[in-house]
Formats: structure tokens, C-alpha cells, sequence
């Protein structure tokens, strides 16, 4: 079986609160892959590619993008990227998100105007990376200091 992280353990190497992984799974914007709580007591187990995810989704939100078209946007990636979203390039503008794939630009939301932010995306994989070996050498692990905890709610 693969290798899962405990939503807390989640929480931690993304660098959002446990309350921002609940509201997320809960309401479906990502639930978790190795196992989905099942009731008072169970536990949600997270696979690698589940962080990857939630970090790009912590990244996107901190980069102004409401949540509700983070969802859109997932829908869409998901939908078209499904092995591997944290390989994308993401052209952020205010509101707007443009997935760079090779050499389209494909607005996402469908609001896009001026490039205002490039997110390359390959550098969450790096930092969930550094956060696990953090977590299991028992370094209490600390988010950035440019996040948000409310941003994500």
C-alpha cells in the first residue's frame, strides 16, 4: 500500500490548518484519495499526490484567486490534466487563472485579461518535499511566512 499522511500531518506539510483540510474534504474540493473518513472517529488518510494538490490549491488562493473558482479551476484541470496538476503553469490576473499546456494558453475560468502573476506549479512538489522530510525528522513544521490562515476558508 502506498505511504498516506493523517489530515494533520496534511495540514502541517501543506501549510494550512486542520479547519481549511476539513472545509475542503467536507465540501469536496479535495477529498482524500487513500482513505475518506467514514463516520465519528475514522480518519482521512492523504496520498502524495493529494498534497501536491492541496498545495497548489493553498498557492492559488494565496495568490488572490477565490475560492470558488479555485473549485472551477480544479474541475477543469482535473478534467484535463488528470495524472499530473502540479506539472501545470498557471497565468494568474486578478480573478482570471490561464493554464500554460506546452504552447496553448486556456483560460480557465474564462475571464482572462492581462498577465498580472506566473505560478510554474513543479516547485510544489519541492516544497511538499522539504515539509515531509521536516515532519519526519520532528521538526515542527511552520507555513511560509506569507500565508494566510483565513485566506483559505
Amino acid at each position: 500500500m502506498a505511504e498516506g499522511f493523517s489530515g494533520r500531518q496534511a495540514a502541517e506539510i501543506v501549510g494550512i490548518t486542520y479547519r481549511q483540510l476539513d472545509y475542503w474534504a467536507r465540501t469536496d474540493l479535495l477529498r482524500p484519495s487513500a482513505a475518506d473518513a467514514q463516520g465519528s472517529g475514522s480518519r482521512r488518510i492523504y496520498t502524495y499526490r493529494d498534497l501536491l494538490e492541496l498545495k497548489v490549491i493553498k498557492d492559488m488562493l494565496d495568490a488572490g484567486i477565490k475560492l470558488g473558482s479555485v473549485r472551477d479551476v480544479f474541475d477543469y484541470l482535473r478534467r484535463q490534466l488528470d495524472a499530473d496538476i502540479a506539472s501545470a503553469h498557471l497565468v494568474v490576473s486578478g480573478g482570471s487563472v490561464v493554464l500554460c499546456n506546452g504552447e496553448e494558453l486556456l483560460d480557465v475560468v474564462r475571464n482572462g485579461q492581462g498577465v498580472l502573476n506566473v505560478l510554474p506549479l513543479r516547485t510544489v512538489t519541492a516544497d511538499v518535499d522539504a515539509r515531509i522530510v521536516e515532519l519526519r525528522q520532528g521538526v515542527t513544521v511552520r507555513p511560509d511566512a506569507g500565508d494566510s490562515a483565513a485566506a483559505a476558508v
